[in-house]
């Protein structure tokens, strides 16, 4: 069964830049819808973006909006990015990719199946 692979965190100062990826190790999510969410020390994990199994379609939390960008290449070593820019303390998190088996572009994280194991992003002030 495939794993998801989250890559891509780290430390960047307020403003600047991340790129996040997700693969899937051993398989593909090429017809599952993915997510991103992320989870703050002492907070509940919430949705930050999503995208659509064909990439026609995408979703994005209000505090995101505008600055992170999702994208997928279903080619045959398939991958979703999650573009971060603008980057805010508030935006630190450990950030986690999921794969849904739900038609369009589910923004609730019981519609997910399968996690990746989570990459910190911390973004400094």
């Amino acid at each position: 069964q495939a794993q998801l692979v989250d890559i891509g965190g780290g430390l960047v100062q307020a403003g600047g830049s991340l790129r996040l990826s997700c693969v899937a190790s051993g398989g593909t999510f090429n017809l599952y819808a993915v997510g991103w969410f992320r989870q703050a020390p002492g907070k509940e994990r919430e949705f930050v973006a999503a995208i659509e199994w064909s990439g026609e379609s995408a979703a994005y939390a209000d505090s995101v909006k505008g600055r992170f960008t999702i994208s997928r290449d279903n080619a045959k070593n398939a991958v979703v990015v999650l573009q971060m820019d603008s980057l805010k303390p508030e935006d630190t998190a450990v950030y986690y990719c999921a794969r849904s088996p739900t038609r369009g572009v589910p923004t609730t994280s019981r519609e997910y199946d399968q996690w990746g194991q989570g990459t910190q992003v911390t973004v400094s002030s």
